[in-house]
């Protein structure tokens, strides 16, 4: 079994900085997720389409007619499948080359970018805007393959669970002090396009911004010697690593069982985050204001809900408390489908009740796949766990454009992704954590019977 203090990367005194920059770069990134995909893209972004053509008209890419409305799904769905050859690449290299820290902010710098360009998607230009979703969704998801595969760097087993839940307790915080200030903004612009621009332009500052701390305070962290480097492009190189990972994956049942269940479900759980704004505004007739607040309050319950099923998890596990978790989402999209038109007090309590979930199940899958997946390949592995994380989801936005394209019917469409919930709960329940992490190699962590082990001075791995 691997002792993870086998090597080390960080002295004692270093370990506490590192997190605080880990934590920092998610409390800038999270903007991504939250004011650009969930609050302002996913209906700004149909909203420009419908300028072009009309609401009845279609825009046509590569020759496929799109109805405006499902133009955002169908982008983040390209955007998901270029992601799926794309990941596994970059996680390859990141383990092969020991290079987290620079492709972790370049990934960010570059994504960054592409939303403060957004400020600049004005009239019909759909174009502009569609390139630019698919260029932030493709550097974001990206940076987060590096940023979860540091995660093993910084916590040995019985802290993971507690740093995973920190790490997106402060992501939920720091979206939800920005989404305030968009709160506040929207009572001093009545045009709603240009507080979309303004609103899509400042997240990408923001990230921008809090990237700069990690950016200095990784600056001199030790980085893992790398033996064996290939031959060749860095290209050629990633897709011969991404086939050495995929063999070498087969010997971990287990790992792959469980990461087939997180694609499943979380699919569905970020495609309900990703467009619950829209289903509010166009189905349910919520104003903008009743949907940012409904937002901010995910935002700082979800901060709050994340600590509080971490704490859970160290008394009875990660996989039991994400099995319940599974159980709320199912009940939060029915009730979804059954809420009123024009009832904002219905939406607000169930973006309580969705928020509460919402960290904790992030975290704990986390945490929880970290402790199954083999020293070294830290990376390689969370490639493929991120193909179906924050931002990418593929087969959810795929199924609810298409249920809403041929049904015409939001609460059709939303219910269909209960389907991802049950698949999900019950391949989940089929995977035995205790044997995925002996096969893994590594430590059991307290809440499944392992032993006590010292915090963490300094793991293997590299950043």
């Amino acid at each position: 079994m691997h002792n993870p203090d086998d090597s080390v990367v960080f002295p004692a005194e270093e370990m506490p900085r590192q997190r605080r920059a880990w934590y920092t770069y998610a409390w800038g990134s999270h903007a991504f997720e939250t004011i650009v995909v969930s609050v302002f893209l996913s209906r700004y972004l149909p909203a420009v389409a419908t300028n072009a053509v009309g609401a009845n008209g279609r825009v046509h890419i590569l020759g496929i007619p799109i109805l405006p409305g499902s133009l955002f799904t169908f982008t983040a769905s390209f955007s998901a499948f270029v992601l799926i050859v794309l990941m596994p690449i970059v996680g390859a290299l990141a383990d092969r080359f020991g290079r987290k820290k620079e492709m972790l902010l370049s990934f960010g710098f570059l994504g960054a970018a592409s939303c403060v360009g957004m400020f600049f998607i004005t009239g019909s230009m759909w174009q502009l805007g569609t390139g630019l979703t698919v260029a932030a969704y493709l550097t974001y998801t990206c940076g987060k393959v590096i940023y979860n595969s540091m995660l093993p760097n910084l916590s040995v087993a019985d802290e993971r669970d507690r740093i995973s839940s920190l790490g997106w307790a402060a992501g939920y915080i720091g979206s939800g002090i920005l989404l305030a200030g968009n709160f506040v903004m929207s009572f001093f612009i009545s045009d709603t396009a240009l507080l979309a621009r303004y609103s899509l332009g400042i997240a990408g500052l923001w990230w921008a911004l809090f990237s700069l701390v990690p950016l200095r305070m990784m600056r001199n962290a030790a980085r893992a010697k790398v033996e064996g480097v290939p031959r060749g492009s860095v290209v050629s190189s990633g897709f011969r690593q991404l086939g050495q990972t995929l063999a070498h994956m087969r010997g971990y049942p287990l790992t792959l069982l469980f990461l087939l269940a997180y694609l499943i479900y979380y699919d569905g759980i970020n495609t309900v985050t990703t467009l619950a704004a829209q289903y509010g505004s166009s189905e349910l007739h919520l104003s903008d204001n009743v949907l940012l607040t409904a937002i901010l309050i995910v935002q700082f319950a979800a901060f709050a809900g994340a600590l509080l099923l971490g704490r859970f998890a160290q008394r009875w596990g990660a996989k039991r408390v994400v099995t319940w978790s599974l159980v709320v989402w199912i009940a939060v999209v029915a009730g979804a489908y059954f809420m009123q038109q024009r009832a904002p007090l219905q939406f607000y309590v169930l973006a309580i009740v969705l928020s509460l979930v919402l960290g904790g199940s992030q975290a704990l899958s986390r945490s929880l796949f970290s402790n199954m997946i083999p020293v070294g390949k830290e990376a390689e592995y969370f490639s493929l766990y991120e193909v179906s994380s924050s931002g990418s989801s593929i087969f959810g936005t795929l199924l609810f454009g298409v249920a809403l394209q041929t049904t015409g019917s939001y609460r059709v469409a939303i219910l269909s992704l209960v389907v991802f919930f049950v698949v999900g709960l019950a391949l989940l329940a089929r995977v035995n954590v205790a044997r995925a992490v002996a096969a893994a190699g590594n430590v059991l962590p307290l809440s499944l019977g392992g032993r006590p082990e010292e915090p963490a001075t300094g793991v293997a791995g590299s950043v």
